[in-house]
């Protein structure tokens, strides 16, 4: 029984001398944050693919238990939009062989813009897809939250996973800080979805800056995810937060309260002492 934690990135300024020793080479970093997290999302694969070796790096930093869920790149779900973008594929998914089990789930988010009328798009691009990768599926249309039928469609097309980037407390009251009032004008008004639909479900909550209102946030998801723990599931849960400072150790909060229901569960790895604890 696993649970894996996360963030969206492996590195972040706030972090160095806190939970990354400073300083540190680029090819230690992601060994150093894989001391707190089991799981990381793949946000800069969006934007480009990268080298072969870089992604040999990141094999060589991590265990064969780590996660990584990496995002589709942008020229295939946005520009494209899943059609007519063979070869980019295909050089991406050259490009990530080197972390062979690593990869957990590859990422596809889709615009907001691809609503239910593009969902048998949707199901010919991942019927097309090869067998030897799991997928997860992100959308950002308001019908695939409120429309029943959309609802069904979705479901029946995707033989993936759905991912909630869940925004409820976030949005839940204004903004308090220049992190969060940037976030507010960016991120998705998604209703709360916690249905999984595979034996492996990802998760993205969002939180505020303040730890506590983080906290006070994600308690809807402790009862879920150990539900899908006890159902033999093996869930993935990101952490974020609008400037993401303290993302490392709420990430290991979330495991340890989840953990409070579950003492089967098995622990996270002790990260390297660096600096002294600020959150708990």
């Amino acid at each position: 029984m696993r649970l894996h934690v996360g963030c969206a990135m492996w590195q972040h300024r706030s972090w160095q001398g806190r939970f990354l020793p400073h300083p540190l080479p680029a090819d230690e970093r992601l060994r150093a944050y894989a001391g707190w997290c089991t799981a990381v999302e793949g946000n800069t694969t969006f934007y480009a693919t990268p080298a072969r070796e870089t992604v040999a790096s990141w094999a060589r930093q991590t265990g064969p238990d780590f996660r990584f869920v990496l995002k589709l790149p942008r020229v295939v779900t946005h520009d494209r939009r899943l059609t007519g973008a063979d070869e980019e594929l295909r050089s991406f998914l050259t490009a990530i062989e080197p972390l062979g089990p690593r990869t957990h789930a590859l990422w596809i988010q889709l615009p907001g813009s691809f609503g239910p009328g593009d969902v048998p798009t949707l199901g010919r691009f991942l019927r097309g897809l090869p067998t030897t990768h799991r997928y997860a599926v992100e959308v950002r249309h308001p019908a695939f939250f409120t429309d029943p039928a959309a609802v069904a469609a979705l479901e029946a097309a995707l033989g993936a996973e759905w991912v909630p980037f869940d925004t409820t407390a976030f949005f839940g009251t204004p903004p308090t800080s220049d992190a969060e009032r940037e976030a507010w004008t960016r991120k998705p008004r998604t209703p709360l979805r916690t249905a999984a639909l595979t034996d492996r479900p990802v998760v993205r909550y969002l939180g505020r800056d303040d730890p506590a209102r983080t906290v006070e946030g994600w308690q809807p998801w402790l009862p879920v995810v150990a539900g899908w723990l006890r159902e033999g599931r093996s869930p993935t849960f990101f952490v974020h937060t609008p400037d993401n400072a303290d993302a490392p150790e709420l990430a290991r909060r979330f495991h340890d309260q989840v953990r409070a229901l579950l003492p089967e569960l098995a622990p996270l790895p002790e990260p390297e002492p660096v600096g002294p604890s600020t959150l708990f």
